[in-house]
């Protein structure tokens, strides 16, 4: 495992991360025994991720509580990073969410703690003055926001406080290269990834729309006629599954599973920090963390961003996967 220092804060974190949003299962990714969601924790800390990524929107805070229970002992040689509810940014609602975050983790502290979704609501001011009493008093090291873009950025960068971002990315979905990316880089705040393999897309098991499951056909890579789309487009879905065969073929080249180069390819890009990846079993965690072992070649590195590149022109600098206008 390889580790790398989060944006300006004193936080050095595993360039894989454990993203723990679906520890609890639901109709998407089918059901999840408690017992495999810890086990998978633990699998995870043995293979050297030190960073477990979750929220308290998750399953209405039980991720929270699977992670605490399984971490146990070992909390204080792990970061934890949850993220507080757009609809609680308020001060009095964001302090208790905190302490509830906390309690179900079993801890007296958060070690990153980011605001979820931006509010257009609730004034950027009195949420970071509630974010920032929290660090003062002990109860949050650093301070994230997750699907932030530029303009986003711009209410939080005066506090100087901010030290991550947390945003989708990965080789079909590449939108945050135009302006958010380096934005991120010239303010010195990390980047942390979600949908790292594009919800599976990028496991090599799918070689066509249709064969993906369809209550995970909902990004814009996907028509706006599959099942629980809201994003209202055409989708690119020819562009996309051409790539994917690209992909595979210089795999199968390299001799690598096309999951791990995924991986692989994201935590090589300029200015990534770390790449969040789901796991649901222990079998998962340990094959996430081998992404962090491969080195790819410049050669190769270019091969794949190529084979993408149709799709990340048509798609272009929407860093919000699902939705039109949530991230600006």
């Amino acid at each position: 495992m390889k580790y790398r220092k989060l944006g300006n804060s004193g936080l050095e974190v595993s360039v894989i991360a454990l993203g723990c949003m679906t520890f609890t299962g639901d109709s998407n990714w089918g059901p999840q025994a408690e017992k495999d969601s810890i086990e998978t924790v633990r699998a995870a800390y043995d293979a050297g991720i030190t960073l477990y990524d979750t929220a308290e929107g998750y399953a209405d805070g039980l991720t929270e509580r699977i992670l605490g229970k399984a971490l146990g002992a070992d909390r204080s040689r792990v970061l934890i990073a949850s993220k507080v509810s757009a609809a609680n940014l308020t001060k009095d609602k964001l302090i208790q969410s905190c302490e509830a975050s906390l309690k179900r983790l079993g801890t007296d502290y958060l070690d990153l703690y980011q605001i979820h979704w931006p509010s257009r609501e609730i004034p950027i001011e009195e949420t970071m003055d509630a974010m920032l009493r929290l660090k003062e008093q002990g109860k949050i090291r650093e301070i994230g926001v997750s699907n932030f873009g530029v303009l986003d950025l711009d209410t939080v960068l005066p506090y100087n406080a901010v030290v991550s971002n947390q945003l989708a990315y990965n080789m079909l979905f590449r939108g945050i290269e135009y302006s958010v990316l380096p934005k991120c880089s010239a303010n010195g705040i990390g980047v942390l990834t979600y949908s790292s393999l594009a919800q599976g897309l990028l496991s090599g098991k799918y070689k066509t729309a249709d064969d993906f499951p369809a209550g995970r056909a909902r990004t814009k890579i996907f028509s706006k006629n599959r099942e629980g789309a809201r994003h209202g487009q055409d989708g690119c879905e020819a562009l996309a599954f051409a790539a994917i065969n690209k992909i595979r073929t210089i795999c199968a080249d390299i001799g690598e599973d096309m999951a791990d180069v995924a991986l692989a390819w994201s935590i090589a890009q300029k200015d990534i920090t770390s790449v969040i990846a789901g796991g649901r079993t222990a079998a998962q965690a340990q094959q996430n963390a081998k992404g962090a072992d491969i080195t790819l070649t410049p050669d190769v590195l270019k091969e794949l961003s190529t084979a993408t590149s149709a799709v990340k022109d048509y798609l272009g600098d929407d860093a919000d996967p699902w939705s039109f206008g949530r991230i600006r």
